[in-house]
């Protein structure tokens, strides 16, 4: 008795040395609401924003992903990807692999294995809306791929990228404009759960060809790349430009354009203000200098 008391003992040493361990390793398996910007147990009211607003990622935490109205960020509603961490002036999607019994690995294990490596990678689709409505404006933010993670998902494919959100209303319905893996700048338009593409520049990062399994991202690593989208209702539509800095230059270039008559891809048209955001697919990402500056004020 006196022995299986004392393996049970060791056993449990053993596993509570290892959560210590783990949980010292950069973001790995440190997944509970401790790790929010407010330590509160109730949500945070949105801040009324101004143009120009910029976020800076100055205050260190972690926002968990949370329901609709119910983050605890006044400025961030983190809607997938378990964890969004700000620290030293960066925001971050989780870095690396989950803790095999962080609550969000356990989480997103039961609810979409498929596309998170069994709930080790919840950053693969990570989606970080802004609690504040805009209509005509410019958005801005720098990226840095730090990590592909290349998933066995048959989602994974040339279509994921790095992708800023407008005039969301909820995630079927809003646009999107940014680069995809297979190096080419895309403006698209997901109108009640379908996907619309309005325009691509093709290999406008690379002039070689994607592949699944032996070139899986043209998107460069560790290296910032500036994202900005323009958007604005014009002649009974939606213009939408997107432009790229290539190496965080300052200089940015028009990469492609779109017009939204309304008439084709979906239907109508999203007239009316809604949120903005970020989206990263199938990869760990740093971001900075996010910018909202209203057109036309």
């Amino acid at each position: 008795m006196r022995k299986i008391i004392f393996a049970f003992l060791i056993t449990l040493l053993v596993l509570v040395l290892a959560a210590i361990a783990e949980a010292s390793l950069d973001f790995h398996g440190i997944a509970d609401e401790l790790d929010a910007f407010d330590m509160s147990t109730g949500s945070a009211r949105p801040a009324p924003l101004v143009s120009p607003y910029l976020y800076d990622f100055s205050l260190d935490g972690r926002l968990p992903e949370a329901a609709d109205g119910e983050s605890k960020s006044p400025y961030w509603w983190l809607n997938s990807g378990a964890l969004m961490i700000s620290e030293g002036g960066k925001g971050k999607t989780i870095q690396g692999k989950l803790w095999k019994y962080s609550k969000w690995r356990v989480l997103y294990a039961q609810s979409n294995p498929k596309d998170t490596d069994n709930g080790y990678h919840p950053q693969n689709i990570f989606r970080l809306v802004g609690r504040s409505k805009w209509l005509d404006y410019s958005q801005q933010a720098y990226f840095r791929v730090t990590k592909g993670n290349f998933s066995d998902s048959p989602n994974r494919n040339e279509s994921n990228g790095l992708l800023l959100m407008s005039r969301y209303s909820d995630s079927d319905n809003l646009y999107y404009a940014g680069i995809r893996v297979d190096g080419s700048a895309v403006i698209k338009k997901k109108k009640g759960g379908v996907y619309h593409t309005f325009s691509q520049t093709e290999k406008f990062f690379s002039g070689r060809d994607y592949d699944r399994e032996t070139n899986p991202s043209l998107i460069p690593g560790n290296t910032w790349i500036g994202l900005r989208s323009e958007i604005k209702n014009e002649a009974g539509g939606v213009s939408i430009k997107l432009y790229v800095d290539k190496g965080k230059t300052g200089k940015w270039t028009l990469a492609t354009e779109a017009f939204d008559d309304g008439l084709s891809y979906g239907g109508e048209a999203f007239l009316k203000s809604g949120y903005a955001g970020i989206r990263t697919d199938f990869m760990d990402v740093e971001f900075d200098n996010y910018k909202l500056i209203s057109i036309g004020e």
